[in-house]
């Protein structure tokens, strides 16, 4: 019934299987992905009606990746029972597998196209993100829509001194590197990792080792598309633009558009470059035709040619000079200004400034309340550590849409967050839930790693003991054949004209987080060895910056963060503190005005702003925990008067009997001759019997 192809390489230590033919066959391509016993569905569909649109600057490539719990046998939380918008994860997977293909698609392919992974099976051991990924290039290679060459991708990690090729889940936690490699058989495309201060070395071996572990699972696609590969689809041909007109536009705009690149303030550079491109294009709403059959508007077109000329003279000027569009040198990092402390109410804050990028980073401290509940596959966990990136559109001076984060907003504050992972103390020396947002109030380039840096002096500011502050820096590159330029610190114009975007955090020690995006075929080792080093160079300056202003955390945080005071009882205590229905630590809470939080393990975190009420709470506690002690003098209230003694409460839940012969030393004929209910009096233990009874004497008090 069905005409099944199947493909199997080894990929690590384990068998991947590539299969088509069986599901979703009405997709342009379909394949299924397995490794173990997780299973991803990949398929690719693009429309096939005619482009009736003009052309656009952009591919209209959509890709979905989405987990589906009952792949892993589980029911979603929460009210509606049924996956509804995509997760973080998803988002950032999608965007995993969107980067690396994206440049390969033809720019005359205009048709939209979608692509959508399903994880339809999870062994909770592999994971399915490079599946999903390996499966799209297989999907769309046999669909037959015009891609230049399959990818395929590989997660390397660093355990034991080794690189390790698609560590499983727990092999995760033991690495200390975190790196999707993808790219095509000749040249790495892009690279996403987090890091534990690996060298720049170490990070370009394990990028070579991604590319080279990789290779056989593009064979194997390659065997797939020549067993079931459908028929390529035809390219509409571009239309010849006329020789004439595009000399004409050249020598109209060539000469002022060096001197528009010549503006350093990117407003103004922008207003300039406008204004001489639609002059250009009113001067060609009448261009003879070239078969003289009367004049055709032509400004469309002459806009089209004056963005190549804008692109060939900002690439030619910085490969012929060395010189950027703002006058730096190649290594040249724009001024930095650092300021801490700006804002009264806030636990910490930085506003970080670097030329026309600014971040304005905020902390806030919490308790383990505040803690960021996660769902996924691998079940439900928290997070103590979240930073949340925006990028309101005034940030680059245009109106736009102002709401829930974007794809690339999520994205950047991922980066941000993979590079300050490494620095951030563990929850024993430093028990705050840590939450940090990146205003970003101005942007020319490289807000995610301003971010970055704006991160680490805003909780410098706050109080939280970094293991070592870090910084980011940005790279780009300009090719053009074997002529070849790395830029440091790049503007917005550099990375949309240049060919790479190549993203560094890290300090003196080594790297903590690494993202690369090629716009061309690939770059070398030498290159990418190259922008490692210059990289490394450029973000200790940018630390050093820095640290003139914060190096090590404040000794006092502000007075409006929670104090957090943790004490570590036995667990079986724990029942004491909480009390029937939490009637004593609803008690506690209500006297002391303090949030307290108990772990099954025994762990009590109390917060307050108010150090005294912490320190009251910490006392009524020690107190429910204590065991009374044979000899230890306490002080207690009379709750209880009988004919043979009174019963006095020592500790919470901790009543014990003075006998009438232990109240005094002369003779009583009645107890409350002496005491009476209500009394506090010093008692001291006599004892303890076998069925935990306390006998108690005033006599020596």
């Amino acid at each position: 019934m069905f005409d099944i192809h199947r493909k199997s390489v080894q990929f690590g230590n384990k068998t991947l299987t590539i299969e088509s033919g069986r599901i979703a066959r009405q997709a342009d391509g379909a394949v299924l992905v397995t490794c173990g016993e997780t299973v991803v569905l990949v398929t690719v569909v693009a429309d096939k009606r005619a482009v009736a649109r003009p052309v656009q600057d952009f591919f209209a490539l959509s890709v979905h990746y989405q987990e589906k719990t009952w792949a892993a046998g589980r029911i979603p939380g929460g009210f509606i029972k049924r996956e509804t918008r995509p997760s973080e994860k998803e988002i950032l997977v999608s965007r995993l597998i969107d980067r690396p293909m994206r440049p390969l698609f033809p720019k005359a392919f205009q048709q939209e196209t979608q692509i959508i992974a399903t994880v339809i099976s999870y062994d909770q051991v592999n994971n399915p993100d490079i599946l999903a990924m390996i499966g799209a290039s297989a999907a769309v290679a046999i669909s037959g829509i015009p891609f230049s060459e399959p990818i395929a991708g590989v997660r390397v990690g660093h355990i034991d001194g080794q690189m390790v090729i698609n560590p499983t889940r727990d092999e995760m936690e033991q690495s200390r590197l975190d790196l999707v490699v993808a790219g095509t058989a000749s040249a790495v495309t892009m690279v996403e990792s987090e890091v534990d201060f690996l060298t720049e070395q170490e990070m370009l071996d394990a990028v070579m080792f991604g590319l080279e572990s990789y290779q056989p699972v593009l064979t194997m696609i390659n065997e797939l598309v020549a067993e079931c590969g459908k028929p390529r689809w035809p390219l509409s041909s571009k239309v010849a633009v006329d020789a004439a007109l595009t000399e004409a536009v050249r020598e109209r705009s060539e000469a002022s558009l060096r001197d528009c690149y010549a503006i350093a303030e990117k407003m103004k550079r922008y207003d300039a470059i406008a204004s001489l491109r639609e002059g250009v294009a009113a001067a060609f709403t009448a261009w003879p035709s070239s078969d003289g059959s009367g004049a055709t508007d032509q400004s469309d077109v002459a806009r089209e040619i004056f963005k190549d000329i804008e692109s060939r003279v900002v690439r030619d000027h910085i490969l012929t000079t060395g010189s950027r569009i703002d006058g730096r040198s190649l290594k040249g990092i724009r001024p930095i200004s650092c300021e801490v402390g700006i804002l009264p109410r806030v636990h910490g804050t930085a506003l970080f400034t670097r030329g026309e990028t600014q971040a304005l980073a905020a902390v806030t401290l919490g308790t383990t309340r505040d803690e960021q509940i996660v769902e996924t596959l691998d079940g439900e966990f928290r997070e103590r550590f979240y930073l949340n990136y925006s990028f309101p559109p005034f940030s680059v001076g245009e109106t736009g849409r102002v709401g829930a984060p974007g794809r690339r907003e999520i994205g950047h504050g991922k980066l941000a967050t993979r590079a300050l992972t490494a620095v951030l103390p563990d929850q024993e020396s430093f028990p705050y839930t840590i939450r940090v947002t990146s205003e970003i109030t101005e942007s020319n380039g490289s807000s995610s790693m301003a971010t970055v840096c704006g991160a680490v002096l805003a909780m410098l500011d706050a109080g939280v003991p970094l293991a070592a502050p870090v910084a980011g820096i940005a790279m780009g590159l300009v090719k053009e054949g074997d002529r070849f330029a790395i830029l440091s610190d790049i503007l917005g114009d550099e990375d949309h004209l240049g060919d790479m975007d190549f993203k560094v955090a890290g300090n003196e020690t080594g790297i903590t987080a690494l993202q690369m995006d090629i716009k061309i075929t690939g770059i070398t080792r030498e290159i990418m060895q190259a922008a490692l080093a210059q990289a490394h160079e450029g973000r200790l300056h940018i630390l050093n910056e820095m640290k003139k202003v914060i190096s090590t955390p404040r000794e006092e945080m502000s007075l409006y963060a929670p104090r957090i005071y943790s004490l570590k009882i036995n667990p079986d205590k724990v029942r004491e503190v909480i009390g029937s229905g939490g009637k004593v630590i609803r008690a506690i809470t209500e006297e002391t005005g303090c949030q307290i939080d108990i772990g099954d393990d025994g762990m009590i975190t109390i917060a307050s702003i108010d150090a005294e009420g912490a320190k009251a709470a910490e006392t009524i506690i020690r107190r429910i925990v204590s065991e009374v002690e044979k000899g230890q003098v306490y002080t207690g209230k009379v709750v209880r008067i009988t004919d043979f003694g009174a019963f006095v409460n020592i500790l919470p839940n901790k009543d014990g009997l003075v006998h009438i012969s232990q109240i005094s030393n002369q003779r009583i004929q009645k107890v409350s001759d002496v005491i009476q209910e209500g009394d506090t009096v010093t008692v001291k233990v006599l004892e303890i019997d076998r069925q935990g009874r306390i006998k108690l004497t005033m006599k020596e008090m």
